[in-house]
């Protein structure tokens, strides 16, 4: 009996001393009582949309689709393809800005280079024959086409036959570089002699008596058509169109033109490239 009394004595205490705890409590801090029909009203404002809008959403990530495999086979690259399949970069193509800026060298200016590295004007094809010390037979080559001469022989000085070999190559390479089926241009025109001249002047007005091909350093390379250099045991060549060849051999006759290896022309009613060794 006196362990029960006691056990409640002390519970009075205990509770005594909560009482009075809680009561500086609200002193100190009235707002924290709260009614119970304030608890209510609160408890009723809590809806669950509220509570949706109030919780963090969860950002819906989708799967990514499914990759189809790339196929094996691989399409061959256009003239304008800055890439080929292995990653190794193709040049583009630019050609000049304008044909006529680029190539203004006028039958006056390329005839003080004629003379000055040329040989005296040749008579007709027996002299040009009696002259292979000063003159090069040219003919085939791997890199350019000599058309049928009517009016001309294919003879150059040394010098010339350089520059011709050196704008092919460098023409075969910037087709590889480019991308672009190797293509031969095609020579229409070399050295005249006189008598090529005076028959010339018989039916073309416009033949200059004196022609810088007479001194054997000048060319006429076409740039409306070339020659397909095909395997034939390979397969066959896609088509190249010849304003895309031409823009090609443009980018080459001008480096040359900077280099000053040659003055240049370009003829518009003869459809060629006409340069001289400089």
């Amino acid at each position: 009996m006196k362990g029960n009394n006691k056990r409640k004595h002390r519970f009075l205490e205990v509770f005594g001393v909560s009482v009075m705890v809680l009561a500086l409590v609200r002193c100190v801090f009235p707002g924290i009582a709260t009614s119970s029909s304030d608890v209510a009203e609160v408890a009723d404002s809590l809806t669950v949309d509220s509570v949706a809008n109030e919780l963090p959403v969860a950002e819906v990530v989708e799967e990514p689709a499914a990759v189809e495999p790339e196929s094996e086979t691989v399409l061959a690259p256009s003239v304008s393809a800055r890439y080929v399949p292995d990653g190794e970069r193709y040049h583009r193509i630019r050609s000049v800005s304008s044909y006529k800026t680029a190539f203004p060298d006028s039958n006056s200016v390329q005839l003080i280079a004629a003379n000055r590295w040329g040989v005296k004007p040749v008579k007709n094809r027996l002299d040009a024959e009696e002259r292979k010390d000063e003159l090069v037979f040219i003919d085939c080559s791997p890199y350019y086409y000599i058309d049928p001469l009517h009016s001309s022989i294919p003879y150059l000085v040394p010098r010339a036959a350089v520059l011709l070999q050196d704008i092919g190559q460098a023409f075969f390479d910037s087709l590889q570089v480019k991308g672009v089926p190797l293509h031969r241009f095609i020579v229409t025109s070399v050295l005249r002699t006189q008598e090529d001249v005076a028959k010339l002047r018989r039916h073309n007005g416009n033949a200059t008596e004196n022609s810088c091909h007479l001194y054997g350093t000048t060319i006429d390379i076409c740039y409306n058509r070339y020659k397909t250099v095909e395997d034939p045991d390979g397969p066959s060549r896609r088509q190249v169109r010849n304003d895309s060849l031409k823009f090609i051999l443009s980018e080459v006759l001008n480096d040359m033109r900077q280099q000053n290896r040659c003055f240049i022309k370009y003829e518009v009613k003869q459809g060629c490239f006409h340069m001289t060794v400089r």
